[in-house]
Parts: structure tokens; sequence; C-alpha cells
């Protein structure tokens, strides 16, 4: 059996990564799903998380919301709404959205479509929490 699988992240705009993996953590819609080298084929939904990847000694984040997972014994492919490495949030914008998503969940406002403002939530709590990870491994190094 191979000791690393292939990896691709997908999204409508463009290829995030393609890389080889030794084990990775993917957000699926009923909880977090482990992947190792020839783990058994499954498709997945995709919920608002963080990917996290392991090749050789160095772990790598992402921040994904919605969409797909395929894994296959020697492959994972992830079709995602939206993927972003930590270098690539914006970290302001990530804290007041999660300002504004907090404020229309505590207004008990009829008019304000909960399940979107949960979402919008969500979101901006996975991208801070990647955005965290590598200001913590930038402090290591």
């Amino acid at each position: 059996m191979a000791d690393t699988f292939q990896l691709e992240i997908v999204t409508p705009e463009k290829m995030v990564v393609r890389d080889v993996a030794e084990e990775m953590q993917i957000p699926g819609k009923n909880g977090y799903l482990g992947v190792l080298p020839g783990h058994a084929p499954v498709i997945t939904e995709l919920a608002v998380g963080e990917i996290s990847y392991r090749k050789g000694s160095e772990t790598h984040y992402l921040a994904v919301a919605w969409g797909f997972a395929e894994v296959l014994p020697e492959r994972v492919v992830i079709l995602a709404e939206t993927a972003e490495r930590p270098e690539e949030i914006d970290v302001k914008r990530a804290q007041e959205s999660k300002q504004r998503a907090e404020e229309r969940l505590k207004s008990g406002s009829t008019e304000i479509d909960f399940t979107r403002a949960e979402d919008a939530l969500q979101r901006a709590e996975s991208r801070l929490q990647v955005a965290a990870k590598k200001q913590f491994q930038s402090a290591r190094s």
C-alpha cells in the first residue's frame, strides 16, 4: 500500500491545491472525516470548516465552505464553493463579517434570515481559525 495519496482541491475559480498527502481531515456534513492512504471509497458533502493535510513534517490548512469530496484509496478530490489558504484570508474582513453575523443573530428581528446569518458566522469563524494557524506557524519558525 502507498504511503501517500494524490490531493486536489478545486473551486469554480481555480485549482487551489494539487499535491500529495499522507493524511487529511475533511469537514463533512455529518462531522470531520479522517483520510489515510488506502481509504475506502466515499463521497461526502462538505460543511463549512477547516481542511488540514499533512505532507512530510508540514501540515497545511485551508478554510472551506460547501461542496463535495470524493475519497478513493489513492486520490482525494474536493470540489468546494470556496477554499482559502491562510495567507489568502483577509483577517479584518473576516472579523467584520463575524461581528455583523453575531449582531444579526442577537437582534431578534423577524426580518433576519437566521440560517444565512449562522452560515456567515460559521464561515467567518473558520476563516479566522485558519488564519490564526498561519500566525502560529510563523511564530514557531
